[in-house]
This record gives structure tokens, sequence and C-alpha cells, in this order.
């Protein structure tokens, strides 16, 4: 039987009873939309994240996006304003960004951490330049001593895109913390993951959670009073209450995922195989592991024969889709690099010692072609 890279059947096996009492209770409630669940969800979420305030919605793209648009109705930005953002991520932070007719600003990372590098970041900044987003890729916080500094040297805001960082935390704060403002996706594959889509906003700024939520529910503060032209990005009373279930087992799910990582760090010792660089145990949250290979393809074909599941995030960046290509004149060698080489392999709490020998053995045996 294969290593699967992760079983949402065999995660969700593990609270299904609790799951299923969670969405009896929502049933027999007759309440589904705005509810308790959620208001609970939100409170208990934030309290988690260490924060005053979480505003659920739709999914994660939505979150960063309405964090864009509050900023916009609160007047911090402007239509033509420039976001700093990674260029090798997921593309929801550029859609985001351009939903809200800003302009993305990519930047390179740095190899060895794959998130934002600083100096790239400092150079981007120009006349036009109102926020930086960095992304907490595949579970390691960005330098969130350096990066807040330089947004308050520059009087920028600083926008954490957290979907991939539940629980990724540094002195006792963790991911959504560091910011003005969060975005958490809750897509099911995530550390807390619900049984559909789902994402929250998370922020100290009482102003901006207030104006989000009225966002997410057709700009209406109060019922039949409509303050902006909002949009139907709700989380519904049946995912909050999955997300409720599942958030009392994240820690319990991290420490595994850490548990996992350090075997494969130390099992590993491939000369073709480059580990993910971690100076912080506790700042990754190991949403994923990935690893590096000149010879990612090769790679990636001989752990599937050797039945591991494997995937590449992501195959190709932002600037080089179709959807963006009037940005693939940028010169983002390192990002292109990246994307070459990066494969993902199995992480997830219900992976078992067995499965984590299978995946180190097979990686040591790889014989990289020539």
């Amino acid at each position: 039987m294969d290593v699967p890279f992760l079983s949402l059947k065999d995660v969700n096996a593990g609270y299904a009873d609790e799951l299923k009492a969670a969405a009896a209770r929502v049933i027999d409630s007759g309440w589904y939309i705005l509810g308790e669940e959620l208001t609970a969800f939100e409170h208990e979420f934030a309290a988690w994240c260490g924060v005053g305030h979480a505003v659920g919605v739709g999914n994660g793209l939505d979150a960063l996006a309405l964090i864009l648009r509050g900023y916009k109705q609160l007047g911090r930005l402007r239509e033509g304003d420039e976001v700093i953002v990674p260029a090798n991520t997921f593309i929801a932070g550029f859609l985001a960004i351009s939903e809200n007719r800003l302009v993305p600003v990519p930047v390179e990372p740095d190899a060895a951490s794959f998130n934002l590098d600083l100096a790239s970041v400092e150079r981007a900044i120009g006349p036009r330049t109102r926020a930086i987003m960095p992304v907490h890729l595949y579970g390691q916080l960005a330098d969130i001593t350096a990066l807040p500094a330089l947004a308050r040297r520059h009087k920028l805001l600083l926008i954490e895109d957290a979907a991939q960082a539940h629980g990724a935390s540094a002195d006792g704060r963790k991911a959504g913390s560091f910011g003005d403002a969060a975005a958490f996706s809750f897509f099911p594959t995530k550390n807390l993951g619900a049984l559909g889509d789902g994402g929250a906003v998370v922020t100290n700024d009482e102003q901006l959670a207030m104006c989000v939520a009225a966002l997410r529910n057709y700009g209406s503060e109060a019922k039949h009073r409509h303050v902006y032209q909002g949009l139907n990005s709700r989380l519904d009373e049946m995912q909050a209450a999955m997300l409720r279930v599942k958030l009392k087992y994240v820690e319990e799910d991290l420490a595994w995922r850490r548990h996992v990582a350090r075997r494969y760090r130390q099992g590993i010792r491939h000369p073709e195989i480059a580990l993910p660089v971690v100076p912080w145990e506790e700042r990754h949250a190991w949403h994923l592991f990935v690893v590096r290979c000149r010879a990612r393809d090769a790679l990636q074909r001989h752990l599937q024969a050797h039945g591991v599941q494997s995937q590449v995030h992501y195959p190709v960046p932002p600037h080089l889709q179709p959807a963006y290509k009037g940005l693939n004149r940028a010169r983002l060698p390192v990002t292109e690099l990246l994307q070459r080489e990066v494969l993902s392999l199995p992480m997830g709490p219900t992976l078992r010692e067995a499965d984590v020998d299978r995946v180190i053995r097979a990686c040591q045996s790889f014989e990289c072609p020539p």
C-alpha cells in the first residue's frame, strides 16, 4: 500500500464522533448562517491566535481580498497602490491584490528559507508602495522581527498570509499576531482544515474587523442597513462547528508534524536532496515538508515507484501564469529555480512511523541522473 501524501479521510476519522455530534447540533439548531457556532469559533480562534478579533469568511482568498478591501474603505489604500508579495507562492495573494485594483510587486525569496528575502523587499519599496504581504510559506514564519520593523520605518501595512501557518510561533506569539492583519485558510488540507471551504481574517484593529464583518455580509452592519458595497463571503455554521472540534487538536497535530519533520531531517542524508533550513523549529508549523533536488522530476518518479506519493507546490509561479502575462518580464531567477526543484514529501497527522521509515528509505535509495 502506498504512503499517501495526505489522507483527509483518515485525518477526519480521528474526530468522526465529535464532528457528527457537532453537525447534529447545527442541524437541530435550525440556524445555519451567522449564528452562535460562528460567533463561538471566532472568539476561540482569535484567542488561540493571540489577537483581539477574528472574522470568519468564505475562504482564504476572500480573507486576503477583504483585508485589502477593508483598508481601501478605511482610506489606508487606494487604487493603483503597490503591494509587495513573494514571487514563489500560490496565486491567491496576487488575485486578492488585483481584485482590489492594486498592483502586485513580486519579489524574490531567500533560497534557504523559501520566505521573503528582506533585502529584495527593501529594494522593491517605491513611492507607490503601501503594503507588504509576506507568506509564511509551507508553514514557516517569514522574518517576523525584521519585516514589521521595515514596515513601520516606511509606514507600510504588514498583512500576513498565514494560510499555511496555523500554529507556527515565535517568542510566545502565533502566526497572525505579528502584522496589522492576517488571513487564514481552512481549506480541508490545512493544519486546521474544515470539511469544505472556509477562511478568517484576524487582527487587533477593531475598526478593520468591523469593516470586514460588514463587507463579508453584503456590506451590512445591521439588518437592511448596508454601509458598504459588500459581497457574500460568510463562514457558515456547519463549517464553524467542524472547526471548533478540530481547533482543540491542532497543538497535538503540530507536535506530530514536528516529530515527522525531525525524523525526515535526521534520516534523509542524500547529497542531491536539500532539506529545508529551519533555524528555529517552533517557527515552523510543517504544513508541508519541502525538499529541493536538481533532478526533481526523476526523484518524484523514483518515489512513486517505491510507493511514496509526493506533490509539487507550486510548479508555475504566478508571474509566469497566463493570468499575469504582464508580469512575465520580471527577472525572478531564484523563484524560477526553486519552482523547478521543490518537491513536497508526505506530511500529516496520520503518518505512521513505518510510513516515515519508508519515505526515508525511498529518498536514500535515489540514484540521481548525471
